[in-house]
């Protein structure tokens, strides 16, 4: 399912690449069941943070925030966490995959993008941009990608890079029955973290759809997931 570039081992020593496939799910534009979940998450993120020195010293925002930094950016979780905990903003509404997975997101600070499967066009390539690759991206402005981010394409063309985030044209939409989520790792996150990380966003999924099911899970290169 995923062929991984030597220049992407090379030049990114110890990161690592999440995937998760769930079928049977269903994207309604609202979930009253996630509207609880939010309370639940900003809860443990207060707790968990509530301290603005805790914030900046969670180990798994930093390998994204020095990443980040080798281009002269600022991981956006962070600033989306710290604004929910310290200065009450609330978690937005929008359709319900998009919404779990967001919720996961925050909770464990893990960058993910979630796609149509029946629109990925296999094999995926994961490979480092050269920074002429464009794409559409899921605001529908057109992405450049920056040369040396981790970039994930398949048949057709870029599906998502770290800085420029999910495609369009895989994107999760109201039809989508069977979901692709993945993950960027660089150096620091762990697999463990990363399955973890799924488990928690399949937790939310199910509150969308309780016969939903995982039919893939892995973590690349290491081979620490498991495949169904």
């Amino acid at each position: 399912m995923l062929e991984i570039s030597e220049a992407w081992q090379t030049v990114y020593p110890g990161a690592c690449l999440g995937m998760m496939v769930v079928k049977k799910v269903a994207n309604p534009e609202y979930n009253p069941r996630l509207e609880e979940k939010k309370l639940e998450v900003v809860n443990f993120l207060q707790a968990e943070f509530g301290n603005s020195d805790l914030i900046a010293k969670c180990q798994p925002l930093q390998p994204y925030i020095q990443y980040y930094k080798r281009y002269k950016k600022s991981y956006h979780v962070l600033h989306q966490l710290e604004s929910i905990i310290y200065k009450g903003k609330t978690i937005p509404s929008g359709a319900a995959l998009v919404e779990a997975m967001f919720l996961a997101e925050l909770k464990n600070s893990l960058l993910t993008a979630g796609h149509d499967l029946a629109a990925v066009q296999p094999p995926l390539h994961l490979s480092l941009a050269a920074g002429h690759e464009k794409y559409t991206g899921i605001s529908g402005k057109e992405q450049l990608c920056k040369q040396g981010d981790m970039m994930l394409a398949d048949e057709q063309g870029v599906i998502s890079s770290i800085l420029g985030g999910p495609d369009s044209r895989t994107s999760l939409k109201p039809s989508t029955e069977q979901a692709l989520f993945v993950v960027y790792g660089p150096a620091g996150i762990t697999p463990t973290a990363i399955t973890n990380h799924f488990n928690d966003l399949y937790e939310n999924i199910k509150l969308i759809t309780p016969e939903a099911i995982i039919t893939f899970l892995q973590v690349y290169p290491k081979n620490q997931g498991i495949g169904i």
